[in-house]
């Protein structure tokens, strides 16, 4: 019997019955109680897992990893694409499309004008190209170490995009 049922039976009015009771029978009801419920004071004390029953440190059994045909799938297509990607970038890097800056075709000599720069001969050479890009290229084929080694009357080697 739940416990709301006891509870409403022992609210519920009792009906009286016109009959005597019986002398010989002792009504008794016994207390109910509800299980597991107690007033009595718990002992509480500091204690580990190990001390419960439990392993606290022991790590749970690793699950196995299983891969389902879908899965098997997915993993092949994202290999492949990753794997053709790689080689389609070194591809164009070898044939020289990714190549960043221009393409020097051919050097042509310079002779250094008083006043002139390498900013200004990479911009009178090239026109259309990053004077940045030609002017580390003018100083790498000419082993210049600094701008400052331009002397006038000193011939450069320039190169020429195509």
């Amino acid at each position: 019997m739940s416990t709301a049922a006891v509870a409403a039976d022992a609210l519920a009015p009792r009906r009286s019955t016109k009959a005597e009771p019986r002398p010989d029978l002792k009504l008794v009801t016994p207390k109910r109680r509800i299980e597991g419920a107690t007033t009595d004071r718990m002992p509480v004390r500091g204690c580990s897992g190990d001390a419960l029953g439990r392993r606290v440190h022991e790590q749970p059994e690793s699950a196995t990893l299983r891969l389902t045909r879908r899965g098997r799938m997915l993993l092949t297509a994202v290999s492949v694409l990753v794997f053709g990607a790689a080689v389609l970038v070194l591809g164009l890097r070898i044939a020289g499309v990714l190549e960043p800056g221009p393409h020097f075709t051919h050097t042509v000599p310079v002779q250094v004008a008083p006043g002139q720069t390498l900013w200004s001969i990479a911009e009178s050479t090239n026109p259309g190209q990053d004077p940045t890009i030609v002017v580390e290229k003018i100083a790498k084929l000419n082993k210049l170490a600094t701008p400052a080694d331009l002397t006038p009357g000193q011939t450069l080697q320039i190169p020429v995009a195509g």
